[in-house]
C-alpha cells in the first residue's frame, strides 16, 4: 500500500524498535498528526484470547472521562412512559415498531448507537440483519438493553464507548481527538486499558495483552509496552 509524503515523514519520528509508554506515544502522535481535520486517536489492542469460544469473548463498554470528541446520535426503542424519559434524557430519536420499515426498507441509519428497553427487543430483533453487521444491535453487556434509559443515554452522550473483539482478536476503539490535551488522551486511554484488563476472561491463558498500538486517523501506529497496563 502506497503512503504519502506526510505519512513517511511521520514514520521517521517513530522509533519502530521501541515500545513507548502511554504519555510518550500520545506526544509523538500529536506531533506527527498533520491532516487538515481533527484526527481521531485510535487504540488497537491484540488480546491473547480466542474469540471463537464463548468463554473467551471480551465485550463491554466504558465511559471515557473526557469523551470521544464526537457528537453521538442515539436512537432509543421504547414504549409507554419510557418514550418521554428517553426524550428528556436527550435521545436524538425515540420510537417503536413504526421505525422498522424506515430502517429496513428506506435504509435510514441516522444514528450511531441504539438503545432498547428489554420489552422492545422482540421488535428490534427483526432488524438483526441490518443492525448486526454494523455493530448497532443493542446488547446487555454494553448497557444498551436496559430499563434505565436515562443513564444509558447520559453515559453515551458523556463519552461511553463499546469495545469488542474483531475476527482476529483485536479491539479497535477511539480514545479522543488530536485536539485534546495530552493529559486528557492519557486519562481516556488508561481508563480504556483498565476496563480491558478487568474484562480478562478467566479462560484466557498466557499473555493477555499481546500488543498495544496507538495511532491518529491518518498516521502510523506507535507501539506501546503492554506490561505497563497489567
Amino acid at each position: 500500500m502506497k503512503r504519502g509524503k506526510k505519512y513517511a515523514e511521520a514514520l521517521k519520528a517513530i522509533d519502530r524498535e521501541k515500545q513507548y509508554d502511554a504519555a510518550e506515544a500520545i506526544s509523538v502522535i500529536k506531533q506527527t498528526a498533520t491532516a487538515k481535520f481533527d484526527e481521531t486517536v485510535e487504540a488497537h489492542i491484540r488480546l491473547g484470547v480466542d474469540g471463537r469460544h464463548a468463554d473467551q469473548q471480551v465485550r463491554g463498554a466504558v465511559v471515557l472521562p473526557h469523551g470521544t470528541g464526537k457528537k453521538v446520535r442515539v436512537l432509543v426503542f421504547a414504549k409507554g412512559d419510557k418514550v418521554a424519559e428517553a426524550e428528556a434524557a436527550g435521545a436524538d430519536h425515540v420510537g417503536g415498531e413504526e421505525l422498522i420499515p424506515r430502517i429496513q426498507n428506506e435504509g435510514w441509519l441516522d444514528f450511531d448507537v441504539v438503545v432498547a428497553t428489554p420489552d422492545m427487543m422482540g421488535v428490534v430483533g427483526r432488524l438483526g440483519r441490518v443492525l448486526g453487521p454494523k455493530g448497532l444491535m443493542p446488547n446487555p453487556k454494553a448497557g444498551t438493553v436496559t430499563m434505565d434509559v436515562t443513564k444509558a443515554v447520559n453515559d453515551i452522550k458523556a463519552g461511553k464507548i463499546e469495545y469488542r473483539l474483531d475476527k482476529t482478536n483485536i479491539v479497535h476503539v477511539p480514545v479522543g481527538k488530536v485536539s485534546f490535551t495530552d493529559e486528557q488522551l492519557v486519562e481516556n486511554f488508561q481508563t480504556l486499558m483498565a476496563a480491558l484488563v478487568k474484562a480478562k476472561p478467566s479462560a484466557a491463558k498466557g499473555q493477555y495483552l499481546r500488543s498495544v498500538t496507538l495511532s491518529a486517523t491518518m498516521g502510523p501506529g506507535v507501539r506501546l509496552n503492554p506490561n505497563q497496563f497489567m
